[in-house]
């Protein structure tokens, strides 16, 4: 019942030839010619060009990201802190008044 079942190889049917032999050849390297360079087509769409305004603003906006993703981790960090803390008083609460029970009996 546990034993696994190995599957039988099939027969090959119908006409069976030999493997053909190959016999290696020779390469004989042609004179060869580089690659004419490739023309680079002009681009259609206008180059962008960044002004002192738009720096500003650029700059001025990844100032904001970073701020507020670092106010959302310091809040992460608070709150796993504030949890942990009130978990560990919850344990010596526990604790204390597990043991005061075992001392009045």
């Amino acid at each position: 019942m546990f034993r696994p079942k190995i599957p039988t190889m099939p027969t090959p049917t119908g006409h069976v030839s030999p493997p053909a032999v190959v016999e290696p050849t020779t390469i004989v390297p042609a004179a060869q010619t580089p690659p004419p360079a490739p023309v680079a087509p002009a681009s259609s769409r206008p180059t962008v060009q960044i002004t002192p305004g738009t720096a500003l603003a650029l700059v001025g906006g990844g100032t904001a990201v970073v701020l507020v993703v670092g106010a959302v981790l310091v809040s992460m960090l608070l709150a796993v802190a504030i949890t942990g803390a009130s978990v560990a008083v919850c344990a010596v609460v526990l604790r204390s008044l597990l043991a005061s029970e075992t001392k009045r009996r």
